[in-house]
């Protein structure tokens, strides 16, 4: 549910509920064109369950900006997803456009959580869905 000024300089954003990316994660929408009239960016929180993963994937043609939160994940990507990186709280995280990628919950106990935005308002339009072993 969002709320504006008269003139939509500044709108909040509460999310009624969590609903399922593409990715196949829990999120809540925070900003986009949708909630918030955005032209040029997305914002988000990621929920990844207890030893969960997202689906491969990549973002057509935007930049993805993250802040992990809460918890421990390891970023699977580039071709084939061979390559890795592990992220823990209070790190950033910078994915470029294209690039496929996978992020894991390395805790099978508790649950990541992370901010994302993307320069894209219909962020969820343009994610492709990616198979490794092609």
């Amino acid at each position: 549910m969002a709320t504006a000024d008269p003139e939509p300089s500044v709108v909040i954003v509460r999310p009624p509920a969590e609903t399922m990316s593409r990715q196949r994660l829990p999120y809540f929408v925070g900003i986009s064109e949708a909630t918030a009239g955005a032209k040029g960016i997305s914002m988000n929180l990621i929920v990844i369950p207890p030893g969960g993963a997202a689906e491969p994937h990549l973002h057509r043609g935007y930049e993805t900006a993250i802040y992990l939160l809460k918890g421990r994940v390891e970023t699977r990507y580039g071709p084939g997803l061979r390559q890795s990186r592990i992220t823990e709280e209070g790190d950033f995280v910078f994915i470029a456009a294209n690039v496929p990628h996978q992020p894991v919950n390395l805790s099978a106990t508790e649950t990541a959580l992370a901010i994302v935005a993307r320069n894209d308002p219909n962020e969820q339009e343009s994610v492709v869905l990616y198979d490794p072993n092609e």
